[in-house]
């Protein structure tokens, strides 16, 4: 690709000799796990516009297929926030001040805002990031934002595959 930096293309060819299969091909399961490690980060309806597969198997990619799929994500990429960001974004749950926020709402949040996340992941995610709730049900969300970011190890080590 002539609008991809060398340095990009050897990126690219890594990540994919990652997540390939023995028949050097990318399934399409695993396009959106091979953009994330070139730090692109599409939405779902976008992964959907190129291909992405329900099933294992339904959709293969070759290299040279997925070089301008990488190429036309990175020049539309926008800046996705950081971690300073989340916690302003956060801190307007945050009614006492006091750095917590109700876990019922940090889950409705998820489940409603922007990209929702359905049951499952909020689930997940609680499992692995946020801490017990107190009695009136708020949560520490500076730790959960750690965690969630990987500043901090999650609660629980990963389960291996």
């Amino acid at each position: 690709m002539a609008d991809l930096k060398p340095a990009e293309v050897e990126d690219a060819e890594f990540a994919f000799d990652i997540f390939a299969g023995v028949d050097g091909l990318l399934d399409s399961l695993n396009l959106g796990k091979w953009l994330r490690c070139l730090n692109v980060n599409p939405s779902l309806a976008r992964m959907e516009k190129f291909g992405v597969g329900k099933k294992a198997g339904e959709k293969q990619f070759k290299l040279d297929e997925l070089l301008p799929i990488y190429s036309e994500l990175k020049k539309e990429k926008k800046d996705e926030g950081c971690y300073e960001d989340f916690i302003e974004c956060l801190k307007l749950y945050d009614k006492a001040e006091n750095g917590k926020m109700s876990a019922a709402e940090l889950s409705h949040s998820l489940l409603s805002l922007g990209e929702k996340l359905t049951d499952v992941q909020v689930d997940e995610l609680f499992e692995d990031c946020l801490d017990e709730e107190d009695d009136e049900g708020d949560i520490n969300y500076i730790p959960f934002l750690r965690r969630m970011c990987e500043l901090d190890p999650p609660l629980k080590p990963k389960k291996k595959k």
